[in-house]
């Protein structure tokens, strides 16, 4: 077992902050590459590959420079949670191509709803009233998102909730390893694990990206293995249900950047349904760190 970083919610909600802003450049870079924005839309098995590419590239330079020393590898649990996490990330890049962006992210925090349902039958948890009407509130919230009506249901926006779910099993596979292997281990075991897996899916759909997109790819893997990092860290600094609120900030961050760069502005029922999933799941967070700490 590892010794856990120092305790400190100060400099934990700072790096959840700044993984927020690092997690919406990421989404709105995705965006890009798979809409015309910069050329050729590419397929989102082509942005995820290139998002494990440069975040391999980065991880393994810090690596080498810092030369952190390295333990055992729990190569079971790390497969199996870079395996839901490259599903998921896919599918997020599929979804912002055809859905708006603050739609995918408001829906992305349906996660720990997803990890909460997954734990029944996968951890064997029990889960009271105040958890269930959490989940419930936030799976409202998510199908305010998904518009079901006949004039303005969009099925790209059940890519955002199967990614969802896929990172909720995710999370499932990351809190078994927490404690288990540093940060910086992590970081690059996944990736070397994603690269592998995302290298496989590209080869029958890889076509040659322009210059824009090469340096779009490569912000989208810096930026990627940048909120890891600081994410990572922040959660090891202070408890979950302290650091829940700050990560909502990738939706403030993610609607700025929409607003700024392709001009987009929520709708009604985008604000409305992110506010209610958001609602769920903090209440959520907040009840599974009463739990922690009891």
């Amino acid at each position: 077992m590892e010794r856990a970083p120092s305790h400190s919610p100060a400099l934990a909600a700072l790096l959840i902050v700044l993984a927020s802003v690092f997690l919406a450049g990421t989404t709105l870079l995705a965006k890009a590459l798979g809409t015309e924005a910069l050329g050729p839309a590419l397929h989102p098995m082509q942005i995820s590959h290139g998002r494990f590419l440069f975040a391999f590239l980065l991880i393994v330079t810090v690596v080498l420079a810092a030369r952190p020393k390295l333990g055992k590898v729990h190569w079971r649990l790390h497969l199996g949670r870079t395996s839901c996490g490259w599903v998921g990330i896919t599918l997020t890049f599929a979804a912002v191509a055809y859905i708006p962006v603050t739609d995918a992210t408001a829906i992305s925090f349906l996660n720990p709803v997803f990890a909460m349902l997954l734990a029944i039958p996968l951890l064997h948890e029990k889960v009271g009233p105040i958890r269930w009407l959490a989940a419930g509130i936030a799976l409202m919230g998510a199908l305010i998102l998904l518009r079901p009506t006949p004039a303005s249901f969009d099925p790209a926006a059940l890519l955002a909730l199967a990614a969802a779910a896929m990172i909720g099993l995710e999370l499932i596979l990351i809190k078994q390893l927490s404690g288990r292997e540093r940060p910086i281990q992590v970081l690059l075991v996944n990736n070397s694990i994603g690269l592998t897996i995302a290298t496989l899916a590209v080869l029958p759909v890889w076509q040659m990206p322009n210059g824009a997109q090469w340096v779009a790819l490569a912000s989208l893997g810096g930026l990627m293995a940048c909120a890891q990092f600081c994410f990572v860290n922040g959660m090891a600094r202070a408890d979950a249900s302290f650091v829940a609120p700050f990560s909502y900030a990738t939706l403030v961050f993610v609607a700025l950047m929409d607003f700024a760069v392709f001009g987009v502005i929520p709708d009604t029922i985008s604000l409305t349904g992110a506010a209610v999933i958001i609602a769920g799941a903090l209440l959520l967070a907040l009840r599974e760190g009463r739990l922690a700490r009891a």
